[in-house]
């Protein structure tokens, strides 16, 4: 799975925008730092520009222009580029291979992927090839009076990236997402379960595909990479703030079920996310060891290996 960094303040109530505790901010200072049976994520390259936005109107602004003309929504710099390429080079031979590929909306995430993605596309085929978009593992807001921007549309997107097929294969028309975050943030326990309700669903969609997948791959962002690790494994540390799952720029962390959902651990069936609410995000009794989807055993945290200069500005 892959993820990028959050840097914008969005309320002067929350650290970092974000919410994350002092003893979170002073260690990341310091250190400045699937019947699918496998999954990967990964954490694009925090190599773009930046933006900031006022937190009294909150009005988001950047020096460079997005592609998609979302402040908030940068492409990768040049060097970021690059991170994008070895990492490419490193999925092409991951074992087991890639059977699903699942993307935040923000365009740095489906730019890391689009080198890997190309890849395949000259392989086997672009009609054979596709990422499948969904918010409910977009970008972590924190709490605000006003409104954060939202991702672009799936129009928008397609104007830059090919591979965005609709996410059933026997229908034409793109799925709803499962979930989508407030536009007025979250708090650290709505985002864990909002990731963790997004993987539920997600692991069951491929549970039920025909083709049974084996893998899947995740592209996303720092905040919601450690939350997905926790949501997968069902251990959520007392402190918020611990450096559990590692977040590098364009790091890979794989993750492998322990066991089938069902009547098992972590199968508890939920109340339905409601669009009205966004802020009630369901639980899906994830915690206590139990992890979504019966639970995964993290094999690999963070490796940056395969990249020129290794790991860089962790989390």
């Amino acid at each position: 799975m892959i993820s990028t960094r959050w840097n914008s303040t969005a309320s002067p109530n929350d650290i970092n925008g974000h919410g994350f505790s002092e003893a979170h901010i002073k260690r990341m200072n310091q250190r400045r730092r699937t019947a699918q049976k496998h999954r990967y994520r990964l954490k694009p390259p925090m190599y773009r520009s930046n933006w900031v936005v006022d937190p009294e109107t909150g009005t988001y602004s950047s020096n460079i222009r997005s592609p998609t003309g979302i402040p908030s929504d940068p492409a990768l710099a040049s060097y970021g580029v690059r991170q994008a390429e070895q990492l490419a080079t490193h999925l092409l031979h991951v074992d087991p291979p890639i059977d699903l590929i699942y993307s935040s909306p923000f365009y740095r995430c489906l730019q890391t992927l689009l080198p890997y993605t190309t890849a395949l596309s000259d392989a086997k085929g672009e009609e054979n090839v596709k990422i499948l978009v969904e918010r409910g593992i977009g970008e972590f807001y924190g709490k605000a009076r006003f409104d954060h921007p939202s991702p672009a549309p799936l129009s928008v997107l397609r104007t830059h990236f090919t591979q965005l097929n609709p996410a059933s294969a026997s229908s034409s028309k793109d799925l709803d997402p499962i979930i989508v975050p407030s536009t007025k943030g979250e708090t650290i326990p709505q985002l864990h379960d909002r990731l963790a309700y997004c993987l539920s669903h997600l692991i069951a969609r491929a549970d039920a595909d025909p083709s049974g997948p084996k893998s899947l791959l995740i592209c996303t962002h720092a905040a919601s990479m450690i939350c997905i690790g926790r949501a997968l494994t069902g251990v959520m540390p007392a402190d918020e703030g611990e450096e559990d799952f590692k977040c590098f720029t364009c790091s890979f962390s794989k993750f492998v079920r322990r066991r089938r959902s069902g009547e098992e651990a972590g199968s508890q069936k939920a109340v339905e996310w409601d669009p009205e609410r966004p802020e009630d995000v369901p639980d899906v009794g994830w915690r206590d060891g139990k992890g979504v989807g019966g639970g995964w055993e993290c094999k690999v945290n963070g490796d940056c290996s395969f990249l020129e200069n290794g790991e860089e500005r962790g989390w």
